[in-house]
């Protein structure tokens, strides 16, 4: 494969950031690639693992033919005012976040005219793992992401980072991004939040040790994703706090119809709604396998 990009700059080389720049040098899409960060211990560590080329400053980031932001969403306007000083004519910016709508209208306050550079991005990839030394170069490989650019961005730099994520292995699609974090908050956020409530409600009972030492499969299987990161969740949450809150009012309610069922007896009401679920999440995972 062609180099698509002569010089890539990655805020944040932990686990997006660093994948993502590792499947690009595999691939051969990206030349020199440069690190940013606030903690020189990991820019030491991601360049030590192969994941950049060597750390940069502010100004020579926005000199890169494109930037990619993976961080906390809630960091996204203070970087980006970081950069809009340095960026070269251009450069195309592009972020990694679970949030779209706060991540559009913070590219519009800190680019001005040169948010039409910026493509929002979120790649359905991941782990609850973090940091340089969960990057690997097969994390998009098959899986999708999602691209919500705006009518006035610029369709040139959406055809590069198209491009990019492409060469990464990934499936490329787009959305309205007010859409894209409905359908998130229901699919990805709401999760988290459950599983995060679950086991901080067991850890604050004054017997917890003997609920977890008897917790096997099922219980690490629901709550594996309360081991993400709670800096990036709490900024997630905040983020898309309005249709997150619909989201937990519909689960509540549905959380409710089963305490119903339940207190009723109610045998075939309780066998209906788990059955429609199986074959619903059945029905979905051979659309995943196909």
């Amino acid at each position: 494969m062609s180099v698509i990009v002569e010089k890539l700059a990655l805020v944040g080389t932990g686990l997006i950031g660093g994948s993502f720049a590792l499947a690009l040098k595999q691939a051969g899409a990206a030349g020199e690639v440069l690190g940013v960060g606030r903690d020189p211990a990991r820019l030491a560590e991601a360049q030590a693992r192969g994941l950049i080329d060597r750390a940069a400053a502010w100004h020579e980031a926005g000199q890169a033919d494109c930037i990619l932001l993976a961080l906390p969403v809630g960091e996204t306007g203070t970087v980006l005012r970081q950069l809009a000083p340095h960026l070269k004519p251009g450069a195309i910016v592009t972020d990694a976040g679970s949030t779209k709508a706060n991540v559009v209208a913070a590219a519009h306050a800190a680019l001005g005219a040169r948010a039409a550079d910026f493509v929002p991005g979120h790649p359905i990839a991941g782990s609850e793992q973090s940091g340089p030394a969960a990057a690997r170069a097969d994390l998009f490989l098959g899986k999708r992401v999602v691209l919500t650019p705006q009518p006035a961005t610029r369709a040139g730099a959406v055809a590069v980072v198209r491009a990019l994520w492409e060469a990464a292995g990934a499936q490329v699609e787009t959305l309205d991004a007010a859409q894209h974090d409905r359908i998130f908050a229901a699919v990805s956020h709401l999760p988290h939040l459950a599983a995060f409530a679950l086991v901080d409600e067991l850890a604050l009972r004054p017997d917890n040790e003997t609920f977890f030492r008897f917790a096997a499969s099922g219980f690490r299987d629901f709550t594996r994703i309360a081991g993400s990161s709670p800096e990036m969740w709490r900024d997630i949450s905040l983020a898309n706090r309005e249709a997150l809150l619909a989201e937990l009012d519909a689960y509540t309610a549905a959380l409710q119809t089963l305490r119903t069922a339940l207190s009723a007896g109610d045998a075939d009401a309780l066998s209906t709604i788990f059955s429609r679920a199986r074959q619903a999440r059945e029905d979905w995972m051979k659309k995943q396998d196909a």
